[in-house]
């Protein structure tokens, strides 16, 4: 609104200039599902480096297939994951601590399911503040299994066995602790005496045992959208950009109905998933196999892609002798690296998509070989003298010669997801705005400064920005039968760069000059 002029002299009235700066979304934040040594169970936890994992889920673990995965990632450029832990019936610690007076035990157990608990160690004094009879000291240890030696602690005082205390410790814990809670709802009478004093020098231990639970399953899995339980649990979320799940054991490949699942979750969320071969596949001859190759799976959707062979590489819980992994969080880390040094729009493939840490593929592929899976849409992994392990091949399942499909490459379909889920957040602000030429303006200038930067990064076709790319939003995509019904038609369009997928060089013999 203007100022109202009330006085000879000079006013100053700020007016809007209608910028709204669009800044793009993050390429390649990886979510990993599955099982893993300890941490929240279908509660996403974002990390940035493997030493968050080990703090935040232990670490390396033989029987988790998801943490050598993750392991794998950070390894080959990761630098963003997200971490959905499952578990199958496992059981926190749980620790009883007796009352300084009464019958009534105080229960304590550990942060998580899991057999980590058992290593936690409680003592109690009353070395408070104030000689209060309700306050106390907890002191919560964890050990190392193998030394025995203190790995973490933590201290609490002057925490109070009454809820009704701003100190209670159920809710300091809940707050302040990384390694025990209090139960909630507390399994008998919630205790009104303090605990015993339990020495340091002899701290108690679990009265019951926590437990890892059995092997994961596809029920597990794919959980419950309602619930936000299996990978379903990525809801509550807010961008993830891959999806790794890798193999439920080092023995059992993914199920089908799983990878189906996760292709429409993934479909949803403007995501790629990253599909593993299956185990059985070690030759080119299974991978066409009508009945168990790649068609088997039923998963041709362009936000999909999936690479062969496997991944021999060292085992660090088994002295570092060659195990075989599932290629997916390598590869992930690949993608990572390849959107830091040159963009989305760059395939993640070529000699500069080294695998490291891989020592050898589980089968080494020709370039006949290759040349038969290519065509299938199937991206293979290649061993070249002096570059190495790379990956060599940047199509979706999509990809199929046969399909003929317009995203038959990762980088095009990467490219899309990326503008569309960058341009469906920072055009919010057009929500309830006057449906007119002002706003249809504002529009134009913004999408089209996000779009004009993307060309001078290069991810486009073309010598102009006329040639790489529109934005169109005026009343021929608007109509008035639009505007009565309260929608804003916003057409973008873009000219994708393709991979360089087969180069041809022309060499041909100079007749030597002839005089005539």
């Amino acid at each position: 609104m203007p100022v109202t002029l009330s006085y000879p002299g000079v006013y100053i009235e700020e007016v809007p200039s209608g910028v709204r700066t669009i800044v793009g979304v993050a390429t390649s934040i990886t979510a990993f599902v599955g099982r893993a040594l300890r941490g929240p169970v279908n509660d996403p936890v974002r990390i940035a480096s493997f030493a968050d994992f080990e703090r935040s889920f232990g670490g390396l673990w033989a029987e988790s297939t998801l943490s050598y995965a993750v392991q794998q990632y950070f390894l080959n450029g990761g630098t963003d994951a997200v971490i959905v832990r499952l578990t199958n019936g496992g059981a926190a610690a749980r620790f009883s601590l007796t009352p300084e007076a009464g019958a009534d035990n105080l229960v304590v157990e550990a942060s998580s399911e899991g057999a980590w608990g058992d290593h936690l160690r409680i003592s109690v004094d009353y070395d408070t503040k104030e000689p209060q009879p309700d306050l106390f000291n907890l002191f919560v240890t964890e050990l190392d299994p193998d030394t025995g030696k203190p790995r973490a602690t933590e201290t609490f005082r002057n925490v109070s066995i009454l809820a009704a205390s701003p100190r209670y410790v159920g809710k300091v814990l809940k707050s302040e602790s990384a390694l025990v809670r209090v139960p909630d709802p507390h399994p008998a009478p919630v205790p009104t005496v303090r605990p015993a004093a339990i020495a340091a020098a002899a701290p108690v231990g679990p009265a019951a045992a926590g437990s890892n639970g059995a092997e994961l399953g596809f029920a597990q899995y794919e959980g419950s959208k309602a619930q936000k339980t299996g990978i379903y649990a990525l809801e509550k979320t807010d961008l993830f950009n891959l999806l790794v799940i890798p193999p439920f054991t080092r023995e059992t490949d993914v199920a089908t109905t799983t990878w189906a699942k996760a292709l429409q979750y993934c479909q949803e969320r403007r995501a790629l998933l990253l599909v593993d071969p299956p185990a059985l596949w070690r030759q080119v001859a299974d991978v066409t196999n009508a009945g168990t190759g790649v068609d088997s799976l039923n998963l041709r959707q362009e936000n999909a892609a999936i690479f062969f062979p496997r991944l021999s590489m060292a085992d660090p819980l088994q002295e570092n002798r060659p195990a075989e992994f599932a290629p997916g969080g390598a590869v992930a880390g690949v993608f990572a690296r390849t959107d830091a040094a040159r963009g989305v729009w760059k395939a993640p493939a070529g000699l500069e998509a080294t695998l490291l840490g891989v020592t050898a593929l589980t089968t080494k592929l020709t370039d006949a070989e290759n040349g038969v899976l290519n065509p299938l849409g199937v991206n293979c992994l290649r061993t070249f003298p002096v570059a190495g392990n790379v990956v060599w091949g940047a199509r979706t399942l999509k990809g199929a010669d046969r399909l003929a499909s317009e995203w038959k490459y990762i980088p095009v379909r990467r490219l899309a997801l990326y503008m569309e889920e960058t341009l469906y957040r920072n055009t919010q602000w057009v929500v309830f705005e006057p449906n007119d030429e002002p706003l249809w303006a504002q529009i134009r200038l913004n999408v089209g400064a996000f779009m004009h930067n993307l060309f001078r990064q290069g991810a486009f076709q073309g010598r102009t920005p006329r040639e790489a790319y529109f934005v169109k939003c005026d009343k021929e995509t608007t109509t008035q039968n639009d505007i009565n019904l309260g929608i804003v038609n916003i057409v973008v369009g873009f000219a994708p760069l393709k991979p360089a997928e087969f180069v041809v060089i022309k060499i041909q013999q100079m007749a030597g000059q002839i005089q005539t």
